[in-house]
């Protein structure tokens, strides 16, 4: 059994005047991302990065528990008051409890990201004495044996899922539940939907992983096939998205108000190398998904805070030189609605500049629906968007459709 833990391990006396995160405003560092092991007990159809759960080269290149522990404290160093675990499947870490923990001490919020195969009595009984004070994020392949063992690829997965929620359920520790849809999986989306609102943590209807990523390594070209296969069209995307037409609107009004407009010729408008996300190896990306090595910085060699404050403001310099790129996307005034970026230029085709087209048939679809462009009209040739945007906001708070 993996990640058990003693009872009388859970608490300490702690001096708070003694913490590094005491007093600390702002912090130097708001969060980071801790990607614990690219090993999972699931094999999904759509996954970006699943390497078997007992692949012996990775488990022998993944930092050890000690030198993540010194990860964390200089995170905490830095003011970090929030710490995500993700994998692969964090979980499968003997050691998670120990490094969960460490965390908690130090007086990090700690968000999960799981599948929820391995949550054990123990590890319910933790959380549930020890708060990770974010809500557990479970994802959820299928609401039977049949549906979600034929995602996971892996028999008997449900029945450990099943098992692994239930123990949460039992102990109250909150957490809530999002999906993926799948061909697979699709028959079920109506009885996941009516058991995610029996969650007494779900607000509204679940979330869904539905315009798959490929894999950021660039390691499988059959595997990137498959993903593409798999990708939700445009047309049927939206119709899950505005599924709860009045929660919808709200948020593209909040939406439009933050995020629509040209983002120009720099590249990273995100907030990719403001916060840290570092891979089971011990390598600092400017965020999980973008694994282009020359971007890349290895803390084994360095600090977190030389890569924050040294090596990636450089990268948040870099110009985009795609004629392509200029000429679309760094004049398109709905760029907040694609989710076109330098992790998706790298994952899809190599490089940061290039247009994923199948993300930019994603927004003009969403735009198209919300009257912010016309059918046949491009975004990028629009010379009155702010002038657009204003509008559709107004019709949004207003309780319009927005439709034209």
């Amino acid at each position: 059994m993996v990640n058990t833990l003693a009872s009388s391990d859970y608490c300490d006396t702690y001096d708070l005047n003694k913490s590094p995160l005491f007093g600390r405003r702002p912090p130097l560092l708001p969060s980071l991302v801790i990607e614990l092991t690219e090993r999972c007990n699931n094999n999904c159809v759509h996954c970006y990065i699943n390497l078997p759960r007992n692949d012996a080269k990775a488990i022998s290149r993944e930092l050890t528990t000690g030198e993540w522990k010194d990860i964390l404290n200089q995170a905490a160093e830095m003011g970090v008051l929030a710490v995500h675990f993700t994998g692969g499947e964090p979980l499968l870490r003997d050691d998670f409890a120990e490094l969960y923990l460490h965390a908690r001490h130090l007086g990090m919020r700690v968000l999960l990201f799981t599948n929820g195969r391995c949550i054990t009595p123990e590890l319910a009984e933790m959380f549930s004495r020890i708060p990770p004070l974010e809500k557990i994020e479970v994802t959820v392949y299928g609401m039977q044996p049949t549906t979600y063992d034929a995602v996971a690829r892996c028999p008997g997965a449900f029945d450990e899922f099943w098992r692994g929620v239930q123990l949460l359920l039992q102990r109250k520790v909150p957490f809530i539940v999002k999906g993926a849809l799948l061909p697979q999986n699709k028959g079920d989306r109506e009885r996941f939907e009516a058991w995610a609102q029996t969650i007494p943590w779900m607000e509204g209807t679940p979330s869904y992983s539905m315009f798959f990523e490929m894999r950021g390594r660039r390691d499988s070209g059959k595997k990137n096939e498959n993903i593409a296969q798999l990708r939700t069209t445009p047309e049927d995307g939206l119709s899950v998205l505005t599924r709860d037409e009045i929660r919808y609107r709200k948020d593209m009004a909040q939406f439009c108000q933050k995020y629509m407009g040209a983002s120009g010729i720099r590249l990273f408008s995100c907030g990719a190398g403001l916060s840290l996300s570092i891979d089971a190896y011990g390598i600092i990306q400017p965020c999980l998904r973008l694994r282009m090595p020359e971007l890349c910085y290895d803390i084994r060699k360095g600090s977190l805070k030389e890569a924050l404050t040294v090596f990636f403001p450089r990268i948040r310099e870099i110009l985009a030189e795609n004629p392509d790129y200029l000429e679309r996307c760094a004049n398109c005034f709905i760029k907040g609605l694609c989710e076109q970026c330098p992790a998706k230029s790298w994952s899809e085709h190599g490089t940061l500049d290039t247009p994923v087209d199948y993300y930019c048939a994603i927004a003009h679809e969403q735009a198209r629906y919300l009257g912010l462009i016309e059918p046949g009209e491009s975004a990028w040739e629009v010379t009155n968007g702010r002038e657009r945007v204003e509008r559709v906001i107004n019709t949004l708070l207003e309780g319009d459709t927005g439709k034209t």
